[in-house]
Formats: C-alpha cells, structure tokens, sequence
C-alpha cells in the first residue's frame, strides 16, 4: 500500500484539484491519497462520490483538513 501525499496548503486553485485529479488517474489497488487543504474541497467530493471513491476527513488542530481519499471496495 502507498500514501500519495498532496499538500496543496499552500497552493493556489485549482492547482491542488488538478494534483489530486492527476494522482487519482494513477491510483493503484490498495493505494491511497492524503491530500492536506485548509478547506473542504466540495467540487471535489462530489467527483469522488460519482466516480466511486470513498474518502475520509480529520480536521488537525492547525485547521489542516486531512482528506485520504482510497478506490472504494468492490
């Protein structure tokens, strides 16, 4: 299993959408994305949901949204 890491922090839109956009492409079985935002990335989420990807969210105590984002099982 790999962990993609995407710290678009302190990049600027939609330069971490298009990052994670590109490392999904790339996502193997039993991979996964942790890409690290400030904000709730929404036009993302609704990408993921239709394209069959589960993710989760941890809010960090510096406001670092954790998001890992996986291909959801079968």
């Amino acid at each position: 299993m790999t962990e993609h890491v995407i710290d678009g922090r302190e990049l600027q839109p939609p330069e971490p959408m298009e990052l994670t956009l590109e490392a999904l492409d790339r996502l193997g079985e039993g991979d996964n994305i942790l890409l690290l935002l400030y904000c709730q990335p929404h036009p993302l989420f609704s990408i993921l949901k239709k394209n069959g990807y589960a993710w989760s969210e941890d809010l960090c105590s510096d406001g670092t949204r954790e998001i890992r984002i996986r291909k959801q099982s079968a």
